[in-house]
């Protein structure tokens, strides 16, 4: 796979304004309407697009900088796989919108683009996970309020036995333009159509279910996988999940956000995971095995004899993968003596037999 600041052509430690500039200047040299029939150009076109998404994003750039192609596969980070090119035109519209004026270089595309129907809105969702579905990678299932495409009309908002007419106003271009004097001349300023909202049709009798709309809210039912390793914060991209664009144009992507929930018995550290171990006085003393239970199932666990209090026990491998790499955190035993306060007769008869036996003058040291 290719470098991406390669294919754009620019240095890694580019500016934003920078990269903005090579992927304008590669947009326009490859776009399909100046290429009709090219594959390559198209093929260049989709990877300028697929680079350009990566690199003008912080996240995506940052990460792609330090483990390259590998940093951005997880997350809805990287890779968007652009097939289709009205999904490139709906991302990054203001790209083409702003280069150039009126009759000249913004005619070229607004010509081009004007009668593209704008995707559905993005739907963002906050998913509770625990460590158990963070460590196994599990798919759940949500159920979101979104816009499907309404099944009276199959989403082109006419009522059943009608179709779309040709805008009159624009003849079917979806824009109108209008003719201006300055003193460089003529500018022609270049809109959408005022009567079918740019799109170049209009519906003459609208379907009742949908009322012209081509599209319905209703809940629907989502899966959503789990990548192992992810933190609070890390993100999904479900691209075409989101609400359904108006009179059958694509749909919007669901943009799933994870947030770790406070575990009952763990505590996370990075990969690490680390649990409390409260052990009687004689295991302390002369060692031991316990019982602990992990992420993966209970282990047996070696005390040694003479364990501090608070001190970490590790197992290694055992805590949680780190996402987007096959390293996994360890596993980690803080112990915790529980000393008895209550004593019957004759076990403080054999605790101060046991005292004069190993009593050793306290010692005092600097405070570190």
């Amino acid at each position: 796979m290719r470098d991406y600041y390669e294919i754009l052509g620019v240095q890694k430690g580019s500016s934003p304004k920078e990269i903005k500039n090579a992927y304008r200047k590669m947009a326009f040299k490859y776009h399909p309407d100046k290429n009709q029939g090219n594959e390559l150009a198209e093929k260049k076109f989709k990877e300028a697009a697929e680079a350009y998404d990566v690199l003008s994003n912080d996240d995506k750039r940052s990460r792609y900088d330090q483990f390259g192609h590998a940093g951005i596969k997880g997350n809805g980070a990287g890779h968007p796989g652009f097939t289709d090119l009205n999904d490139i035109f709906s991302n990054f519209g203001d790209i083409f919108e702003n280069m150039g004026g009126g009759g000249g270089f913004g005619d070229f595309f607004n010509s081009s683009s004007s009668q593209r129907r704008s995707r559905g809105t993005d739907l963002k969702l906050t998913l509770p996970v625990t460590l158990e579905d963070i460590f196994s990678g599990k798919v759940k299932t949500v159920r979101v309020q979104k816009y499907i495409l309404c099944d009276d009309c199959n989403g082109n908002g006419c009522a059943k036995g009608y179709g779309l007419n040709q805008c009159s106003v624009c003849n079917g271009t979806g824009e109108v333009r209008k003719v201006q004097q300055s003193f460089l001349g003529q500018v022609v300023n270049v809109q959408p159509c005022y009567n079918c909202n740019g799109k170049g049709q209009v519906i003459s009798n609208p379907c009742k279910n949908c009322k012209g709309d081509g599209r319905v809210r209703k809940h629907s039912s989502i899966e959503i996988e789990i990548p192992p390793g992810v933190v609070t914060g890390s993100y999904l991209t479900k691209r075409g999940a989101g609400n359904a664009g108006e009179m059958g144009s694509p749909s919007g992507n669901l943009i799933v956000i994870f947030d770790e929930v406070d575990h009952p018995l763990y505590l996370r550290d990075e990969n690490d995971i680390i649990i409390d171990a409260y052990i009687d006085y004689s295991t302390a003393v002369f060692g031991g095995k316990i019982e602990v239970p992990t992420l993966s199932g209970k282990i047996k666990l070696k005390i040694p004899k003479g364990i501090k209090g608070g001190q970490l026990l590790r197992v290694r491998n055992k805590g949680l993968p780190e996402l987007n790499s096959h390293r996994v955190g360890d596993f980690l035993v803080r112990i915790n003596i529980n000393i008895p306060k209550n004593f019957n007769s004759k076990v403080k008869q054999i605790i101060e037999e046991l005292k004069q036996e190993i009593y050793i003058e306290p010692e005092f040291k600097k405070f570190r």
